[in-house]
């Protein structure tokens, strides 16, 4: 059965990455897979954070921050003010998770770097977008830590991505758009590491339990997919 974007099943939406795209910041990249658009921005403290001060625990730390913009989506969302809601926060976890999964702390020295993950326009997987341009907003960071001297050595040891997957109309199929997203009988969101091994992986029976042989094919999909996407990262860092 045809997709709605009429895609094949393995086949992955158009993917674009511009970097250096906000001055302020120290790295920064605009990721673009498909309708999904999120600017990632990151910034970097040459300090620990408080909890690593006060326990006297050496090495630098990455975190992550995302949000959706009000009219990421197709109804306005309020801003998020003092808390963020439990998607978001759930979200940035991940992303923190899957950044600190590939950076040496020690080598990052007695700083912090945050990368913010702001969804400007949502039509399914911001997360997994948000993993895969984060990383070069973080990477670049590194570089910027390197060029001035701050740091010797590249703390980060590979790169990582993310993806969606999941099972629509029967058929298992590669990064979901919002429409296919909605009714997905299985859906599921793979961060894969530049050597091929998983960081995590998510996946929810949505309407029905899923066999293994599903989210085994699945796992081979979404590599195959994280596999372009950090060839795309590594063009754009080059």
């Amino acid at each position: 059965m045809l997709r709605p974007s009429l895609r094949k099943s393995d086949q992955m939406r158009p993917v674009s990455m511009e970097i250096n795209i906000n001055k302020w910041a120290e790295g920064s990249c605009l990721i673009k897979m498909g309708g999904t658009h999120v600017l990632c921005t990151a910034s970097i403290d040459y300090n620990q954070p408080v909890w690593k001060r006060i326990q006297n625990k050496t090495g630098g730390w990455v975190t992550a921050e995302y949000s959706m913009l009000p009219r990421a989506v197709g109804t306005r969302k309020n801003r998020e003010t003092l808390m963020k809601d439990h998607r978001s926060a759930e979200i940035s976890r991940l992303i923190g998770r899957a950044f600190r999964s590939v950076v040496d702390m020690e080598k990052l020295g007695r700083h912090t770097i945050t990368i913010d993950c702001d969804v400007i326009q949502a039509d399914g997987g911001t997360r997994c977008a948000s993993v895969t341009g984060g990383f070069v907003a973080m990477a670049l960071a590194v570089r910027w830590l390197m060029d001035q001297g701050r740091i010797r050595e590249n703390p980060i040891l590979d790169n990582v991505a993310a993806i969606s997957a999941g099972l629509w109309q029967g058929e298992l199929i590669l990064d979901l758009d919002f429409e296919e997203d909605c009714h997905a009988e299985m859906d599921s969101n793979f961060v894969v590491s530049g050597n091929g091994k998983f960081v995590e992986v998510q996946a929810t029976g949505e309407a029905h339990p899923f066999a293994a042989d599903q989210i085994v094919t699945l796992m081979q999909m979404a590599s195959d997919g994280c596999k372009r996407l950090i060839e795309l990262q590594n063009q754009v860092l080059e």
